[in-house]
Parts: C-alpha cells; sequence; structure tokens
C-alpha cells in the first residue's frame, strides 16, 4: 500500500482535547441536546456516541427521545421547550425522523442561534451568505481532514462528487469562501469520468460503495470520502480503499474518517454558541 490513510480518528482527539480545554474555561457549562425520534438502532447507538463524546469534553448532555407516533405538531412544541433550556448551546435532531413527520416544520422549530447542524432554514442561509460562526459539521469536518495533508489547495484541481445538502452543497460553499473553483460532479454530469481522472483532491458525498476505484483516478490524488452506504460487510465508503491503494495519495477510511470528525465538528459548534454566550453575559 502506497496511500496514506487520513486518521479521522486521531485528528478528533485532537479537535476535542482542544474544546475540553475551552470549554473549562466557560463560566457556565454548556448544555447539547440531540432529539431522539422513535427507536432506530442505528439511530441509538448515534446518539450515544455523541453523548459520550460531548461528556468527554465537560458538557452536559441532554437526551430528548419521544416516541414515533408523536405528531408533526407535538414535536415542534416539544422543541419549542427545548430551545428553553438553561446554559443550552446545541440542539440537533437524529435523522431520519418518521416518515409522518413534516422535516422542514421540525427543523425550522430549533432556534438558530442553537442550530449546530445548520439544517434549519435561517441558520443554513447564514452560512451559504459566509457568516460562518457554525457550520455544516460533515463539511467542516472534509474541510479538516483536507487541511490536515498540508497541500496547496490553490493548485489542484477540486472536484466534489454529489451536490447534497449535508455534504456536496456546503463543501462546495466553503471551498468556494477560500477563493477556490471546485468542479461539482452530479450523476447528470457529462465527461465525468474525465473529470475525475484529472482531479487531485475528490471530495465524495454520494452514498454509492465502492464507487471510487484506483483505475478512475490520478496517481497520488487526495480523496476524502464523505459516502457511507450499507454493505453486506458493514458500511462502506465512495471509494474501494482497497482498488485505490496503489494510485492515491492519501485516503479518509470509511469508517474512520470523516465520521468521527464529523462529531468533533458539531462540538465546535456548540462550544462557538457557548463562547459567544460567555461574551454576551459579560
Amino acid at each position: 500500500m502506497n496511500m496514506n490513510l487520513i486518521d479521522g480518528k486521531s485528528l478528533s482527539q485532537e479537535v476535542l482535547s482542544g474544546i475540553k480545554k475551552e470549554v473549562e474555561k466557560l463560566p457556565f457549562i454548556p448544555v447539547f441536546c440531540d432529539v431522539l425520534v422513535g427507536e432506530d438502532k442505528v439511530s441509538m447507538q448515534y446518539v450515544d456516541m455523541k453523548s459520550r463524546k460531548a461528556e468527554s469534553v465537560g458538557m452536559l448532555f441532554h437526551k430528548a427521545n419521544f416516541p414515533a407516533s408523536i405528531t408533526t405538531e407535538q414535536l415542534v412544541k416539544e422543541i419549542q421547550s427545548l430551545n428553553n433550556i438553561e446554559n443550552i448551546c446545541g440542539l440537533i435532531l437524529q435523522l431520519p425522523l418518521p416518515s409522518h413527520i413534516d422535516n422542514e416544520m421540525v427543523l425550522n422549530a430549533v432556534d438558530p442561534n442553537i442550530d449546530v447542524d445548520c439544517l434549519g432554514k435561517v441558520a443554513s442561509d447564514k452560512f451559504y451568505s459566509g457568516d460562518n460562526e457554525i457550520g455544516f459539521p460533515t463539511a467542516l469536518s472534509c474541510m479538516r481532514l483536507v487541511d490536515s495533508v498540508g497541500m496547496d489547495l490553490s493548485k489542484m484541481k477540486v472536484t466534489v462528487l454529489g451536490y447534497g445538502n449535508l455534504v456536496g452543497k456546503p463543501v462546495t460553499a466553503l471551498l468556494h469562501f477560500r477563493g477556490l473553483d471546485p468542479v461539482i460532479v452530479r450523476s447528470q454530469t457529462e465527461n465525468k469520468e474525465k473529470i475525475i481522472a484529472e482531479s487531485d483532491l475528490i471530495i465524495s458525498g454520494i452514498g454509492k460503495g465502492k464507487y471510487l476505484t484506483g483505475d478512475m483516478i490520478k496517481k497520488g490524488a487526495v480523496l476524502v470520502d464523505a459516502g457511507t452506504s450499507e454493505s453486506d460487510s458493514g458500511v462502506v465508503g465512495d471509494v474501494d480503499l482497497d482498488s485505490v491503494s496503489e494510485v492515491a495519495g492519501y485516503v479518509s477510511p470509511v469508517p474512520g474518517g470523516v465520521g468521527p470528525m464529523t462529531v468533533a465538528m458539531l462540538l465546535q459548534n456548540v462550544l462557538a454558541v457557548a463562547k459567544k454566550r460567555a461574551l454576551n453575559m459579560r
């Protein structure tokens, strides 16, 4: 194997230990709340993992669980009351929500000041207008992994695979904010094989298991894999690791790449809210 793995686990630990030091300096203990509707096993595991990470950096974790039968109107009311928990600095909803729930209504009920996933309209619009106090955690995670490689992006051909709301669209915005002009490849894009073959950096969030193979990419390319899909052997990313191992320069693996870093960037957002609140308390 010639490629270097971008280790999201150890990089996220560095970020988390930095957050912990900052949390200790705050005049209050920030509260982070994750709303879980129903009893989906995978979602429950994610919430537990986030609660462990939040507590490991000295935050209080508030778990708000509601039955799958809850209506959109009831959930909106619950969120409005959670918005007012003392010292709350982050409130997110564990997605996907049950199919009868109106996602948009519920996400917009989160107070934009504590919308650390940026999924409500106000927080999302603020992010895209260039106000980067808090941003989409997965997109921030991708950029953090890219930065860890220490390359000059202005000299690289950058490609984003997919233009979804969680990865492709916000990552493209973050690249634009840096004055870069990435090429966006979607399913209907023409010449996509050629674009991919010429790319120095590919950030992928399409959720197509093992889509990117060694014969598709340039020698030495950097691949940041934010895609996940289920396979018989568990969760896989968009990159076929075995296939690219002799060609790629750097690859973030799945699991162990973008995932752990995303949780760290989510808590970094909670910290940003808490620091702002501490300033206003003076």
